[in-house]
């Protein structure tokens, strides 16, 4: 993985770090960084040392800035596409990770850079961050999951006032209506993120994993389903 050039993947003891690295684009999201990625959550998925991840953005202005649309809006032929997100679907490897994810976020986190937060477990952002989905005013609509994932974290009404108008929200409003979880001073940003990584490092990693496995698995459940998800998840930490 030392080829990488849209992203940087470390690994320090128990935490892993990786950091959309094209800052001069504001980290906009391309295909290069769909591979890379796609390759890094696999290496992730794979090691069995890994027990918390931070996603972050390189340089001082993003997150993530969308998806570089030269790319995306220049469609390959619809058989290569359709063979290329197939084996590659970074979205459905994203949302099927173990391991806790917490995006730390910094800027501009538009579109795809919402999206891609929306697959990590905890959210914090600086002061001056501000999230958007502008889709919609460019004629289409979230292609990453977003018109699903975010209604599963905010209410229904603040996701479509966010789908459908395109405005921005600073990240006061993004506390507000729970799309992040804590607005942070920039300078404290990464190193609260990794005070609580290491903490959640420091658990039982089988229990980490378990506690995450009965939420997302249980929110598309009815209650009584969650709650035999729940106890099955239970009893295999105490077998």
């Amino acid at each position: 993985m030392s080829d990488f050039e849209a992203i940087i993947y470390e690994k320090r003891d128990h935490l892993a770090y990786v950091t959309l690295n094209r800052p001069k684009a504001l980290n906009a999201y391309n295909i290069r960084m769909r591979d890379e990625l796609f390759e890094a959550l696999g290496a992730i998925r794979d090691d069995t040392e890994v027990r918390v991840v931070i996603l972050k953005g390189a340089g001082e202005k993003a997150f993530c800035a969308g998806a570089d649309l030269t790319e995306f809006l220049s469609a390959p032929p619809p058989v290569f596409a359709r063979t290329a997100r197939f084996e590659r679907d970074i979205w459905k490897r994203f949302s099927e990770m173990r391991v806790p994810f917490i995006a730390a976020m910094q800027g501009y986190v538009l579109g795809s850079g919402i999206e891609m937060s929306l697959y990590c477990d905890i959210r914090l952002c600086s002061e001056d961050a501000q999230f958007g989905l502008p889709e919609v005013t460019l004629g289409i609509i979230p292609a990453a999951g977003g018109s699903q994932t975010l209604p599963r974290t905010v209410r229904r009404s603040a996701a479509l006032d966010m789908l459908l108008s395109g405005r921005w929200l600073k990240a006061e409003e993004a506390l507000r209506i729970k799309l992040i979880n804590r607005v942070l001073p920039r300078a404290q940003l990464l190193a609260e993120a990794e005070k609580l990584a290491e903490k959640i490092a420091g658990y039982d990693p089988a229990a980490v994993i378990a506690a995450k496995q009965a939420v997302t698995r249980g929110l598309d459940a009815s209650l009584a389903e969650g709650l035999q998800i729940e106890r099955r998840l239970g009893l295999t930490l105490t077998a």
